[in-house]
């Protein structure tokens, strides 16, 4: 077999949430290059038994890159796992250019990005017929530039779903901005830290004390922020339901009647 590079999404934190064909290519990789200040390394050591490891966290991308390039200039296959999805603020497109310049093949694994985790972890679907049928995923401007018409005020007058990463640092300000859009102080709100690992934490709370609870728990990184009255609906029994399973709703695979 070829030697190849594979991008894999570890996952939200949790060992065993990491996919099947991302845990077996970690089992028979020959380098690994892991995201050490965010995968858990119980998780490497669970599966990359005869892997030569790397640690990225003090690497620069060239470094990075000149590892991948030495391992498969010597016949060997690369795992560069990276956590949650590496599609969503993982910082591989920079990667992926420069092996395309190379001319170096690659594929990418998906995760379990650590919103859907936080989602699971508040036992809530993120989309509800006539609450919120669109869910965004951003986050505030800090040392990373957000375009101009993607600044967290402009996109918070949608009034949808919003899940917002790499941010809880800044919780007042994103408050400030959320309160500029559809959301009121009332508007229902949940941080998610570290979602799916043992020391999780989960807070429960609206708009207007989000900051205030954030602050009292200690909570700077590693978190989500959830936002959006879908978070509402089971203590308020909203009585909205997916047509889905209605009753007296015809789809291909069923004839609707009356109950």
């Amino acid at each position: 077999m070829a030697a190849k590079i594979s991008f894999v999404g570890a996952g939200p934190g949790a060992a065993d949430l990491i996919t099947i064909r991302g845990a077996r290519l970690l089992r028979h990789a020959d380098v690994v290059i892991f995201a050490g200040s965010l995968v858990d390394r119980k998780l490497v050591q669970l599966y990359a038994t005869k892997a030569d490891i790397y640690d990225s966290a003090g690497m620069t991308l060239s470094e990075v890159i000149t590892v991948m390039m030495d391992a498969v200039g010597s016949g060997q296959s690369v795992v560069r796992l990276h956590t949650g999805d590496p599609s969503i603020y993982g910082a591989i497109q920079e990667q992926m250019e420069a092996l395309d310049r190379l001319g170096i093949d690659f594929h990418v694994v998906p995760g379990v990005t650590s919103a859907f985790a936080a989602a699971a972890a508040l036992k809530q679907e993120l989309t509800l017929p006539e609450v919120s049928q669109t869910v965004i995923i951003t986050r505030i401007e800090g040392r990373t530039p957000v375009p101009e018409n993607e600044q967290l005020h402009a996109i918070a007058a949608i009034g949808a779903t919003m899940v917002i990463y790499l941010s809880v640092g800044m919780v007042e300000k994103v408050v400030d901005q959320l309160l500029q859009g559809a959301y009121t102080p009332t508007t229902p709100a949940a941080v998610v830290c570290r979602a799916s690992w043992d020391d999780e934490q989960i807070i429960q709370c609206t708009l207007s004390d989000l900051a205030e609870k954030v602050q009292q728990a200690g909570i700077d990184r590693q978190a989500l922020i959830i936002v959006g009255d879908v978070l509402a609906a089971r203590r308020e029994g909203l009585k909205a339901k997916s047509l889905l399973y209605d009753a007296e709703f015809s789809h291909g695979f069923r004839e609707g009647h009356i109950a």
